[in-house]
């Protein structure tokens, strides 16, 4: 098992700077836990609905554009068991680094995530009503987003993800096993992050 310390020192170590944007850098998928409808104070709730409504085109943010394409085909090889077209895995992956890295977030840690709760599959609905490839609970449209927002997009759901995993982390100061508990609704639990983090250890980690 990771241990917590280990896991933020890795993390800290993995850190990059590109155009002033920080990047921090199979197992059974587990149905996402009851996540709690929580208060949030006006300014974080500004602050993610920000977030959330703020959409560019993604596309890869890395120092060097070769590693970011030596990063895709590597990425890509990964991934042809959970998808097997070669074009929508290049697609996904493109947003999935770009969402996680402009939310702070370890892109290979949120891989982890996504093979955990949905392995993947667009359209995934979890027994208690979560969506999508990150599994976003929709009472997070009430806060953070609007009604019309379509989980099941990949954009969308990524956006609310990639902003919810944040929020946590920032709540949690940086303990990220907690931080992925609370994403699922599991504090108090280790079973969660531990399969994340095992899916990242075993399959999306880089250099």
């Amino acid at each position: 098992m990771i241990k917590e310390s280990d896991l933020n020192e890795k993390i800290s170590r993995r850190r990059l700077l590109a155009g002033g944007v920080v990047l921090l850098l199979a197992p059974t998928p587990v149905l996402a836990g009851p996540q709690r409808e929580e208060t949030l104070s006006d300014d974080v709730a500004s602050l993610m609905r920000s977030s959330v409504n703020h959409v560019n085109p993604a596309r890869l943010v890395f120092a060097r554009p070769a590693d970011g394409e030596r990063w895709l085909r590597d990425m890509s090889a990964r991934l042809a068991r959970f998808v097997p077209d070669e074009a929508e895995r290049r697609r996904l992956l493109v947003n999935i680094q770009y969402e996680s890295t402009r939310a702070g977030l370890d892109t290979q840690v949120v891989l982890g995530l996504i093979e955990v709760e949905s392995a993947f599959r667009q359209y995934a609905i979890s027994g208690v009503g979560a969506r999508g490839l990150m599994q976003v609970m929709p009472f997070w449209k009430n806060h953070i987003g609007r009604p019309s927002h379509n989980l099941f997009d990949i954009r969308t759901n990524l956006r609310y993800g990639c902003t919810i995993l944040r929020h946590y982390n920032n709540v949690e100061r940086g303990n990220f096993v907690r931080a992925l508990a609370r994403f699922n609704g599991s504090l108090g639990s280790n079973k969660y992050p531990n399969a994340v983090l095992g899916a990242w250890r075993n399959r999306w980690q880089w250099r």
